[in-house]
Order: C-alpha cells, then structure tokens, then sequence
C-alpha cells in the first residue's frame, strides 16, 4: 500500500505540466514603408507556434506580439520577420 502511495505522488509530480507565462515583447521593425507592410508581419508572426497575438503599428514601425514563452522564443520571432523581408529587434 505504501509503495502504491509513493508511486501516485510520484505521478502526480511528474505529470503536472509546466505551466508557461504568456510574454509580451514589442519588436522593432524599420523595413515596413507601406500599408501592405503590417499584413505581411502580422501573418509571418501569427505562423510561428505560440504566438497568441500580434498587434503590428504602421505608424510607429512596431509590432507587440503575445507568446507562449514554452513553445516559441524572441529569437523566432524576429526570424521570421526576418524570413518575411522584415528584420526587426527588439525595442527596449
């Protein structure tokens, strides 16, 4: 009986997920000169996994993208504004 104990918690431990915090990062994005630009961005981002929403500025040349900080990185984002024609980095 108490090896079967032992063995549920031990279950129970390992079998939780670990529980992620949604990020928000505004990424610098220089290259957009036309009101087709943010189109482009916004689905370039909306295509990496883990991005839960993007929100691009024409405007001010930014984009703020919420993500899933276990699924996707900073680094994958502003690669695939890149891969998109768009490099960016992010604004501090």
């Amino acid at each position: 009986m108490k090896k079967r104990a032992i063995l549920i918690m031990l279950l129970a431990t390992f079998s939780v997920p670990a529980w992620a915090a949604p990020q928000t990062v505004t990424l610098s994005v220089p290259g957009m000169t036309c009101a087709a630009c943010p189109i482009t961005v916004k689905k370039a981002l909306s295509k990496v996994s883990g991005v839960e929403k993007t929100e691009v500025r024409f405007e001010n040349r930014e984009a703020v993208v919420t993500f899933d900080d276990a699924k996707t990185t900073i680094s994958a984002l502003t690669q695939a504004t890149e891969n998109a024609g768009y490099p960016s980095s992010v604004k501090p």
